[in-house]
């Protein structure tokens, strides 16, 4: 099972951002191919206008999971400028006191958002353009919210047994082959 949630936020980030791309794109190519005389019969028919606002639905969810992408990481917002000074131990202790904070807040963020998602599935709420239940749409806090609560729990377990967080290597891309790097040398 945690096999399968290794990567599940690169594998939703990457269908909601390519189903927002393909979105866009037709959307853009209806508007401009409305304008080229003859085609105006065959698509008044179908309207986009509601492409803009999955698109803004979609890029709110790829905010929500691309942050617990960011705790797994280690490229999560982060201030460490002043406890990167303090003595190994102290630091050790509050870098771990931070995590079980960002274990709380998010535990907290979660369930205000299944809350507020339940709450909002008792009304008869729809977005404007979609009709689309608005519980559907804010659902994405608590899930979100959960899925980051868990990874970092996952990176406070391995920093509390190993004293290692995990690192972001600006210069190493995720998937090149190393060979492939050493031969353009």
């Amino acid at each position: 099972m945690l096999r399968m949630l290794d990567h599940l936020e690169e594998g939703v980030v990457t269908l909601l951002m390519g189903c927002a791309t393909v979105i866009i794109f037709v959307a853009v190519v209806h508007r401009y191919a409305m304008g080229i005389p003859g085609f105006y019969p065959y698509l008044s028919g179908f309207s986009t206008s509601w492409a803009q606002e999955v698109c803004i639905y979609l890029f709110i969810w790829m905010a929500k999971f691309g942050a617990a992408y960011g705790v797994r990481t280690g490229i999560h917002m982060g201030v460490d400028v002043l406890v990167r000074r303090l003595p190994e131990e102290i630091r050790k202790r509050v870098t771990f006191f931070g995590l079980l904070c960002g274990v709380a807040f998010t535990a907290i963020i979660g369930t205000l958002g299944a809350h507020f998602v339940w709450a909002m599935s008792q009304t008869d709420q729809t977005s404007a353009d979609l009709e689309l239940p608005m519980w559907v749409v804010y659902l994405c806090i608590p899930l979100g919210s959960y899925l980051m609560c868990f990874r970092f729990v996952q990176v406070a377990w391995h920093f509390f047994h190993t004293g290692e967080m995990p690192h972001y290597n600006q210069l190493q891309v995720a998937g090149l082959d190393e060979k492939m790097e050493l031969s353009r040398s």
